[in-house]
């Protein structure tokens, strides 16, 4: 049997602890039942953001933006597309450094849009500026290979 990997509900907060095979399956969460593999980037909070870059065991990558931000709302639709192709490799989450400044400061952002990707509590992986969706999930894939 596949080992099991701890997945944060980014909807509840609630750890869930999910079997590698059932990754494919679309796993729920056993709080609320918000699906835990979404297909497009979530919009998470600082308190959910810190729980799930210190106990996800699926890579998350997580793009630091603000709405003011050209290069940040041009990024968005290749952040959806990354989202897509990375489903069951990598979560994706966005936090609005605007709403959410101590996030920016909690991981020192200096500009945006910022890729942090985290894997087993710890950030692994850091990108800075607009990117193809392709190119992004690479990225991803070559920092936790």
């Amino acid at each position: 049997m596949a080992q099991a990997g701890i997945l944060t509900c980014l909807a509840c907060g609630q750890a869930n602890r999910v079997p590698a095979e059932r990754l494919a399956q679309g796993p729920k969460c056993g709080t609320c039942g918000t699906g835990l593999l979404a297909l497009k980037p979530v919009e998470v909070d600082l308190a959910t953001l810190r729980k799930a870059s210190a106990t996800d065991q699926l890579p998350l990558l997580v793009d630091f933006w603000a709405p003011w931000c050209g290069p940040c709302r041009a990024m968005a639709p290749e952040f959806e597309k990354a989202a897509a192709l990375l489903k069951g490799e990598a979560r994706l989450v966005k936090i609005d450094t605007e709403w959410s400044p101590e996030a920016s400061a909690r991981w020192n952002i200096r500009g945006i849009p910022a890729f942090v990707l985290f894997r087993n509590g710890r950030e692994v992986a850091r990108l800075a500026g607009a990117r193809p969706a392709a190119q992004l999930a690479d990225w991803v894939r070559q920092s936790v290979g």
